[in-house]
């Protein structure tokens, strides 16, 4: 057994900040107390004293207390004492996993990567208590560095001795701030289905309140153990947190996403294909036969668009969202979970299971055991510039919806619970699923109707696509052919690893598999995402520009007869922008190329064509999704309305049912179509039947 020497001490540290963070400390000094802390790189540590960063590894208190020491005693040519200010020790190289943490990792200097779930309020905490003995007056000072607190036990006055009573003097005490975080892994380094887990963090002085729920930050500290206590007594099984020494905030998107130089070579190598369209197309859900349109637009949404920044103020977001509405049956979560588990950062989850709270965030009672109010993090924060994948969509509660406009439009979500005013970060594409009310689509009725969804939440979405699930003879049959295939192609691998008797060959597995295998690998395809949406940041070439403008003013124009509907709005436009930037960022360009607005203009022109195109009059009708109805319901609905408007005045105040429908037929109005719309009418509170077969306007 190796006997480690202790090389730590404060002359050590003394002579280290020197010769490497002389400038640095200056600098702290200039503007001491507002800054408080020295942030040192172990690898200088380690470049200065390989046993010094071993021995700060494995016995942490010791050394740091020598390095805080240092910190104050050091000579400085200014009249400062740094008596409150602490040495940060950053970038540690030995990272470990929460699920990782063992026993032996107890007291030890560990770095923790992860996302901030929670986060109670900043409070003082008491480092150093003043008590007055009421007997003789005089103030006993008592160190509090146990979580519970400690009073004297008897009054150290030299005339006095006695055990109290004894008063708190919370003026003469030493307060610092102090606060409780919970960090939870992040989604993109689980294996599919694993459960993150999570882990406490103390955090005290400068480091208390620099993290809102949903960042994603490096942890340094020191792992501590706590006994756990039931109601029975004191248990064997001790609870684990961390002592945080320092915070570091992830300084570029997806550095967790390690890339060789090897994996490089082969990506670029892949957005040089001048096929790699089609070969991102068959490499997302491989296993189901067709939606190629879908998959493409899936595959726009996982590299995205360039989120903008404007003088002003402003920020234009990147995310593209996605709904899939349709029949039961047709796959639509299998396309979900498999965009999540390819997307750099992804999180799924099903809206029938969840909340607003699930959804965005919540202020709730922590149980770190002190009963403060704390901010949690739910999906869309922690899927924080990745994707959000949410199944059933339009199984949620009502009020639980509503907290998804300013997530998908602002990219932020507000909190004003339990007396906590705070925004946090959602800046995340959506991917959504729904079924339509009546369980299968109607071609020939309304989307906003179908879907149990409000009209201004859908039209957030900059593409919506209908799955129908349509008898085709010839369809059908490929479809049943590949998912036989499929199946198959596990029966014989399944059977290959199971049985050692089986007399299947690896030549046949391989051959069976071909028909699901993607072109592209998930891991090779998540680390293209990622090296793309790090480095490639598309400019629209001038042509480009000019044929969206082309596009939109010609879709406008149809609109110039005023009873004709508006066919698309800006929303449609900006998707435009959007689609086009994550085509160029999927073959690596740094330009936009008509090609590329070719491509997204068939995408958009089919999602408009499938969602917006009114069934009575064929043309495109924005209102279809942005209100609900389009404008010959809405025409309609006006003229039902003035006329029992006209019947009323007539009847004494009421309007006969059998009037109103005879003088719409009249009009040209068919009397189903009439009477549809006078039930709508009523369930909306336009109109209402004081008596049967009579109708008044409210």
């Amino acid at each position: 057994m190796t006997i480690m020497t202790e090389q730590s001490s404060k002359l050590v540290w003394e002579e280290f900040i020197k010769q490497y963070y002389w400038e640095e400390l200056l600098s702290l000094a200039g503007i001491y107390p507002e800054k408080r802390s020295l942030m040192v790189e172990f690898s200088d540590i380690e470049r200065y004293n390989i046993e010094l960063a071993n021995e700060l590894l494995k016995k942490p208190d010791a050394v740091m207390k020598h390095a805080n020491d240092a910190l104050f005693e050091i000579d400085l040519p200014m009249d400062v004492t740094l008596d409150n200010a602490h040495v940060r020790i950053t970038n540690l190289h030995s990272r470990i996993q929460i699920r990782d943490l063992r026993s032996e990792n107890i007291s030890w200097l560990l770095g923790i990567d992860g996302i901030i779930r929670k986060a109670t309020e900043v409070r003082p905490k008491l480092t150093t208590a003043a008590f007055e003995c009421l007997r003789c007056g005089h103030v006993n000072f008592v160190p509090q560095n146990e979580n519970r607190f400690i009073e004297p036990l008897e009054c150290d006055g030299e005339q006095c001795g006695r055990r109290g009573p004894f008063k708190l003097l919370a003026n003469e005490s030493t307060f610092i701030d102090a606060q409780k975080l919970r960090i939870q892994e992040s989604p993109e380094g689980l294996r599919g289905g694993e459960q993150p887990q999570t882990l406490d963090i103390d955090v005290e002085d400068d480091l208390a309140g620099l993290v809102t729920p949903g960042d994603r930050v490096t942890i340094t500290g020191t792992l501590r153990s706590h006994q756990r206590v039931t109601k029975i007594g004191k248990s064997t099984f001790f609870d684990l947190s961390l002592e945080g020494i320092s915070i570091e905030r992830e300084k570029s998107e997806f550095d967790e996403i390690e890339i060789t130089p090897e994996d490089e070579q082969e990506i670029r190598e892949m957005g040089s294909s001048s096929d790699i369209y089609n070969k991102m197309i068959s490499s997302i859900a491989p296993s189901i036969l067709g939606y190629e349109e879908i998959k493409e637009a899936m595959a726009l949404q996982l590299f995205s668009g360039v989120p903008k920044h404007l003088p002003d103020g402003t920020r234009i977001r990147g995310d593209i969202h996605v709904l899939l509405v349709g029949d039961p049956g047709i796959a639509k979560s299998q396309l979900l979970r498999y965009a999540y588990k390819i997307s750099p950062r992804g999180v799924y989850t099903s809206g029938k299971g969840t909340t607003s709270a699930g959804l965005t965030a919540t202020a709730v009672k922590d149980e770190f055991g002190d009963g403060r109010w704390t901010l949690e993090a739910g999906a869309l924060v922690l899927a924080d510039k990745g994707l959000a994948a949410v199944d059933e969509l339009d199984k949620m509660a009502k009020e639980d919806r509503s907290a998804l406009h300013e997530a998908m439009e602002q990219q932020t979500i507000s909190i004003a619970k339990a007396g906590i005013l705070a925004t946090l970060k959602s800046r995340c594409a959506l991917l959504g699923a729904a079924n339509p009310k009546l369980g299968r689509f109607d071609r020939y009725e309304n989307i906003a109707q179908q879907i149990n969804m409000p009209p201004a939440l859908i039209s957030r979405f900059d593409l919506i696509f209908i799955l129908t699930d349509e008898p085709s003879p010839q369809r059908d049959g490929n479809i049943a052919e590949h998912i036989i295939k499929g199946h198959y192609a596990g029966e014989i691998n399944a059977q290959y690893q199971s049985l050692s008797s089986s007399k299947i060959t690896q030549e046949q597995i391989n051959k069976a598999m071909s028909v699901i295998e993607p072109t592209y690998r998930p891991d090779i395809l998540r680390k293209y995402i990622a090296y793309s949406k790090r480095h490639i940041f598309p400019v629209m070439e001038e042509e480009a520009k000019q044929q969206i403008i082309n596009f939109y003013l010609d879709l406008r124009s149809q609109a110039n007869d005023p009873n004709s509907p508006i066919p698309v709005t800006a929303r449609q436009l900006e998707a435009l922008v959007r689609l086009g930037e994550g085509s160029a960022r999927m073959r690596l360009s740094n330009s936009i190329t008509t090609r590329d607005i070719d491509r997204v203009i068939r995408i958009v022109n089919e999602s408009l064509r499938q969602v917006m195109t009114d069934p009575e009059t064929g043309k495109l009708d924005a209102d279809m999704v942005s209100t609900g109805m389009p404008k010959s319901q809405r025409d309609r609905a006006k003229l039902i309305r003035d006329i029992i408007r006209e019947v009323q005045q007539q009847h004494e105040g009421v309007a006969p049912m059998a009037e109103v429908i005879q003088q719409a037929v009249e009009l040209g109005i068919d009397d189903d179509k009439a009477e549809e719309m006078i039930r709508r009418l009523k369930k909306d509170g336009a109109i209402f039947e004081p008596k049967n077969g009579l109708l008044k306007i409210t």
